[in-house]
C-alpha cells in the first residue's frame, strides 16, 4: 500500500431526513432538466472564480486508485481561442468532406451542425478536458492509470452539472483527432484530449433543437 493510503480519517457524512433527500433530489432533477447543448453563444465575460470552482468540483470526482487521471486546460486567451478553432475546424472539414459515414452525417443533420465552428472564438472559456494514461513520480519513475476513461468521463460530467448550476451554458465539441491540442495547449504526448467544453452565456436569441428526452423507464431498470 502507498505511503499516502496507510493513513484513513473520519468519514465527513451529512446524513438527511428522508423528506430533504427527496427535496433535494428532486431540486437537481429540476434543475439539471434545464440543461441544453447550446451553439449560440455571446463573447459576454465570465470571471475565472466561478471556471475554477466548476473545475475543483470536478475533481472531486472518483477515480481509479485515487489517480485522478485528468487535466482540464482552460482557456480564455483569444489568441489560443482562435488557434484552437483553426484546428477544430480543419479536422471538422475532413470529418464532413469524407470521414464520417453516410449514417452520422443523417443522425447530426437534423441540429445544422457543420465544419464552421465560431463558437470556439466567440465563447469567454474553452475547456480542454485530457486523460492522462500514466504520471510520473519525482524520482522519473512511470506510474500507471486505471479506469482512465472512466475517470475523466465521470469528472467531466461532473463539471457539466456545475457549470450548468453556476448560470453557464455549455457544449461538449469533440473534433477527431484532437492532438492538436496538445500542441497548442503545451500538454505532453501522454495526455490523450477527450473533448472541448465550450462555456458561456447563451445568446440572447439562441435557438436549440426541440427534442424529446428518453423516459426514465427507458433508461433505467429496477431489479
Amino acid at each position: 500500500m502507498s505511503e499516502s493510503l496507510k493513513k484513513f480519517e473520519g468519514l465527513e457524512f451529512q446524513e438527511l431526513t428522508e423528506s430533504e433527500m427527496r427535496a433535494r433530489a428532486e431540486s437537481f432533477l429540476t434543475r439539471m432538466s434545464t440543461r441544453r447543448t447550446v451553439r449560440d453563444f455571446s463573447d459576454r465575460p465570465v470571471k475565472q472564480d466561478i471556471i475554477q470552482n466548476a473545475l475543483a468540483t470536478a475533481g472531486t470526482a472518483p477515480s481509479g486508485a485515487n489517480r485522478q487521471p485528468w487535466h482540464f486546460a482552460a482557456v480564455g486567451s483569444s489568441t489560443i481561442k482562435k488557434k484552437i478553432r483553426l484546428g477544430a475546424e480543419e479536422e471538422e472539414r475532413q470529418f464532413y468532406d469524407g470521414r464520417a459515414p453516410q449514417d452520422w452525417l443523417e443522425a447530426l443533420a437534423p441540429f445544422g451542425t457543420d465544419a464552421n465552428k465560431p463558437f470556439l472564438e466567440i465563447a469567454p472559456w474553452l475547456i480542454a478536458v485530457f486523460a492522462r494514461k500514466f504520471d510520473v513520480d519525482d524520482a522519473g519513475k512511470k506510474q500507471k492509470n486505471y479506469y482512465v476513461t472512466e475517470s475523466v468521463s465521470i469528472a467531466t460530467g461532473l463539471l457539466v452539472a456545475a457549470l450548468h448550476n453556476a448560470g453557464l451554458a455549455t457544449l461538449t465539441h469533440t473534433p477527431s483527432p484532437m492532438k492538436f491540442l496538445n500542441e497548442i495547449l503545451d500538454r505532453p504526448v501522454r495526455e490523450k484530449p477527450l473533448m472541448l467544453i465550450v462555456v458561456g452565456y447563451p445568446q440572447e436569441d439562441a435557438k436549440v433543437p426541440v427534442i424529446k428526452r428518453k423516459d426514465l423507464n427507458q433508461i433505467a431498470s429496477f431489479h
